[in-house]
C-alpha cells in the first residue's frame, strides 16, 4: 500500500519539503504512579480522540502489572462512550477482538491490547510488557522514527522528547514536529 508521504516524496522529492511520516506516541509506566498521575495519562490518550501524533497509542508496563489500577486512573474520561464516531470504532474493535479471540482488556470505553505496533485503531491502547527499565528504554531509542514523543513519570533515556504524563499534548513554543521549525523552513525556501 502506498502512503500519502511516499506519494507526496515522489512528487516533490526534488523540492525543499517537509513531509512527515506517520507517528504516535508511547507512554512507560513503572507501577508507582499516582491516580492523578494516571488520569494525566488519560490526557495523553483521549485528548483530540487520540488522533494526534501525541496522542499515546501504545503503553510500555512492567511485566505483571494490573491494568485494573491504569482503568481506575482513566475512568474519568469515559463520558467519551458517548461520542458516537468514537463508540463506533470501540464496538468494531471489541467485536473483531471477540471473534478473534484476541485477548484484551475492557473497560467499557477503551481496549487495551498486546500488540508490538506503535500505532493502535482508535478505541484501543496498545501495551508491551518490559522486563527492567533499560528493556523500556532500548525500545523506544529502537522504534524512535515512529515515536513523536514518549510520556513517562520517570527519567528515561531516550533520545526522544520526554514529558511527564499529562503533557504530550502541550508542546512548549520551540518543540517543533520532528525537530523542524516550520517557518524557518519557509522563510529559508520562499
Amino acid at each position: 500500500m502506498t502512503t500519502a508521504p511516499v506519494i507526496l516524496n515522489i512528487i516533490f522529492g526534488k523540492k525543499p519539503h517537509i513531509i512527515r511520516k506517520n507517528r504516535n506516541s508511547v507512554a512507560v509506566i513503572s507501577g508507582s504512579e499516582t491516580k492523578e498521575q494516571l488520569e494525566g495519562l488519560g490526557h495523553d490518550i483521549f485528548d483530540y480522540f487520540g488522533l494526534g501524533c501525541r496522542s499515546v497509542s501504545k503503553i510500555l508496563i512492567p511485566k505483571g502489572y494490573d491494568v485494573a489500577h491504569l482503568f481506575e486512573g482513566i475512568a474519568s474520561f469515559e463520558a467519551i462512550q458517548h461520542h458516537h464516531k468514537y463508540v463506533n470504532n470501540y464496538d468494531y474493535n471489541k467485536s473483531l477482538y471477540l471473534i478473534n479471540r484476541d485477548k484484551h482488556y475492557d473497560n467499557g470505553f477503551v481496549l487495551l491490547k498486546q500488540d508490538t505496533r506503535t500505532a493502535s485503531p482508535l478505541a484501543v491502547v496498545f501495551y508491551e510488557e518490559y522486563d527492567n527499565i533499560a528493556d523500556a528504554e532500548n525500545y523506544l531509542n529502537k522504534h524512535a522514527e515512529q515515536i513523536q514523543c514518549v510520556t513517562s513519570a520517570l527519567d528515561l533515556q531516550v533520545n526522544l522528547p520526554l514529558f511527564a504524563l499529562g503533557g504530550s499534548q502541550c508542546p512548549a513554543l520551540d518543540d517543533y514536529a520532528d525537530g523542524v521549525n516550520t517557518l524557518e523552513f519557509l522563510f529559508a525556501n520562499a
